[in-house]
């Protein structure tokens, strides 16, 4: 099994040498600069751990991996815009349409979805493309509960905004793996889990969403309880899941 820091090696070498579609142009030069702005690659990590941990192989799960990144590239991207929520900064460094204008970012955005959609599209299992789809129409509808302030339901719009791509990466790492959908039930509820625990820390790290809801100590309890639930989700799976075991410390304690 190889460790996090492995996998993430690989997904950079592999979206390092991502061919784009030559009809972008030089609108690769924004896409290049969105994927190359850092960030842990969490979601590709976990989705290649899933599928290793579940007898798959890295090398031909990595471009479902990209995919998942991609996608969430876009919605960075997006999500950066005056329109929505206005930030000039990304990881330190302008966002990109700050760097090349809204117009160019708002193109990059829907050319790193349709990216995205034609790595998965490589596979002869079409259920890679369907559970991508699916995330992200889940994700669009997050993001428009968080814009138009329909945030009663906070677990939901989080399920929703962020969790659609933790469970997608679970997903994909699954069928890109051959497992059977009738097995695939507690991997599923571990990503769920997981999913939560990073948006809660998220909040904690933000001093938003849950840790305004249920204050600091209320939302760290709710997130280690997230983490201990992901942990017992795992100890269901007939499997070498400690790699997926650092990923739920390693999100447990992070700090940014």
């Amino acid at each position: 099994m190889r460790a996090p820091e492995e996998l993430r090696d690989a997904v950079e070498v592999y979206l390092g040498a991502l061919p784009l579609a030559p009809e972008l142009g030089r609108l690769e030069e924004a896409l290049r600069y969105a994927l190359e702005s850092g960030g842990k690659r969490i979601r590709p990590v976990l989705c290649l751990a899933v599928a290793e941990a579940a007898g798959g192989s890295v090398e031909e799960t990595l471009p479902a991996a990209a995919a998942v990144e991609l996608v969430h590239t876009f919605s960075l991207v997006h999500d950066d815009l005056p329109a929505l929520d206005d930030d000039a900064e990304r990881r330190g460094r302008p966002s990109a349409h700050v760097a090349f204008g809204e117009g160019v970012a708002l193109l990059a955005g829907d050319a790193l979805l349709a990216e995205a959609f034609r790595l998965v599209l490589t596979y002869e299992d079409s259920r890679l493309a369907r559970e991508l789809v699916t995330a992200t129409l889940g994700m669009i509808g997050g993001q428009h509960r968080d814009i138009t302030g329909d945030d009663a339901d906070l677990a939901e719009l989080h399920r929703l905004k962020t969790g659609q791509l933790f469970s997608a990466s679970v997903g994909l790492g699954l069928a890109a793996a051959g497992v059977p959908e009738e097995n695939q039930s507690p991997w599923r509820a571990f990503g769920d889990e997981l999913g939560l625990l990073f948006q809660i820390v998220d909040d904690i790290l933000d001093e938003d969403g849950f840790a305004v809801r249920l204050g600091a100590e209320g939302a760290r309890q709710l997130a280690d309880e997230a983490a201990e639930r992901a942990r017992e989700r795992l100890r269901a799976i007939a499997a070498d899941t400690s790699v997926l075991r650092e990923l739920i410390d390693g999100l447990a304690v992070r700090t940014g």
